[in-house]
């Protein structure tokens, strides 16, 4: 076969493979609520796996302004699967999330199902939401 045949198959082929993983991509939007009153800055990271989850590597980052606390994003383009949300607002504008003293955190956070760990963050299991190929809504709160 001609090199340029061989050129133009491979790539043929690829666009076919590429064009169904496309169609399964889904958007996964978030409503975040009982953020603070005052102004804050709403950091939100998506993770994949329990590993990610464990080693604090997201797989995708937002930061954004929340107004009379609550805010809304989308985590566009996602494969269908299980993802985890951590998130916490940031009131005070250092970039992280302040703690006290023992540990515990004195600004509002959250993760996806509303879930709650007991001594340290919840398990990706209790925490993890569902995406289909289809687009997913899920509501946030901040405790």
């Amino acid at each position: 076969m001609h090199p340029f045949r061989t050129v133009f198959a491979f790539a043929a082929i690829a666009a076919m493979v590429a064009i169904p993983l496309a169609a399964s991509a889904a958007d996964l939007r978030v409503a975040v609520s009982d953020g603070p009153a005052v102004p804050a800055t709403l950091y939100v990271a998506l993770f994949d796996s329990a590993d990610a989850l464990t080693a604090d590597k997201a797989l995708a980052a937002q930061t954004l302004p929340m107004r009379d606390g609550k805010a809304q994003l989308v985590f566009a383009g996602l494969p269908p699967g299980r993802y985890v949300l951590k998130s916490f607002a940031d009131e005070n504008g250092n970039g992280k999330l302040d703690a006290n003293l023992v540990g515990v955190p004195i600004e509002r956070y959250g993760f996806s199902n509303d879930a709650r760990g007991r001594m340290g963050p919840p398990s990706f299991d209790a925490a993890a939401v569902p995406l289909e190929a289809a687009d997913s809504s899920i509501a946030l709160r901040l405790h």
